[in-house]
C-alpha cells in the first residue's frame, strides 16, 4: 500500500504483502526494464517472444499490481549530494510512528524497521558533512529516538535493482 508523504515522496508499506507468482515471460519483461526503463515495448517483445501490444498489457498489469515501478534513478554525486550515510537508530517510542516521522524528513530516502541491535535503519543523502550533521540533529529531535549511529559511505561499489529476475 502506498501513502503520500510531504514533498511528493512515497512511503511504501509492504506489511503482509503476498508475493507475486511471475512466469518466465513476466520475469523477462522485468529484466529488460531493469536494464533500461525506456526500452521500447517492441524490443522487449522480441526478447521475450511476445507482440508489442502483449508486452504493453503485461507491463501495465505489473504496474497496476504494484509488482514494479518504472522510475528514474539518479546519481546523488552528480546532483551535488556528496555525502550518503546509513543511520542506525534506537527508539523508546512506537516503531511505526517513529519510522513515519523519520520518513517525513526530506533528506531521508529509506526507512526500515529492523531486528537486531538497531530498531531502525535510515539512509540519507546530504550535500556535505555540515548538511549531514543538520539531518542527524533533525533525526535526534524526533520523539523517542534515543541513539543514532551514522555509517558514512566512502565509496559505493555495487547498487542493483535486479531482484526477482534470473
Amino acid at each position: 500500500m502506498a501513502e503520500s508523504v510531504p514533498e511528493g515522496r512515497r512511503l511504501v508499506v509492504r506489511e503482509g504483502a503476498q508475493h507475486a507468482l511471475l512466469d518466465d515471460v513476466a520475469k523477462g519483461i522485468i529484466e529488460q526494464l531493469q536494464q533500461d526503463g525506456r526500452r521500447p515495448y517492441a524490443t522487449i517483445g522480441r526478447a521475450v517472444g511476445l507482440s508489442e501490444a502483449a508486452v504493453r498489457q503485461r507491463v501495465q498489469r505489473l504496474l497496476d499490481s504494484g509488482v514494479m515501478q518504472i522510475v528514474a534513478v539518479t546519481d546523488p554525486l552528480q546532483l551535488g549530494f556528496a555525502r550518503q550515510a546509513m543511520v542506525g537508530l534506537r527508539t523508546s517510542a512506537e516503531l511505526e510512528e517513529t519510522a513515519d516521522l523519520l520518513a517525513a524528513i526530506p533528506a531521508v530516502d529509506y526507512v526500515v524497521i529492523t531486528a537486531g541491535s538497531f530498531d531502525l535503519l535510515v539512509e540519507v543523502v546530504a550535500r556535505n558533512d555540515d548538511h549531514l550533521l543538520e539531518i542527524l540533529k533533525e533525526m535526534r529531535a524526533v520523539p523517542g529516538v534515543t541513539t543514532t549511529e551514522a555509517f558514512v559511505y566512502l565509496k559505493l561499489r555495487k547498487q542493483t535493482y535486479s531482484w526477482g529476475t534470473p
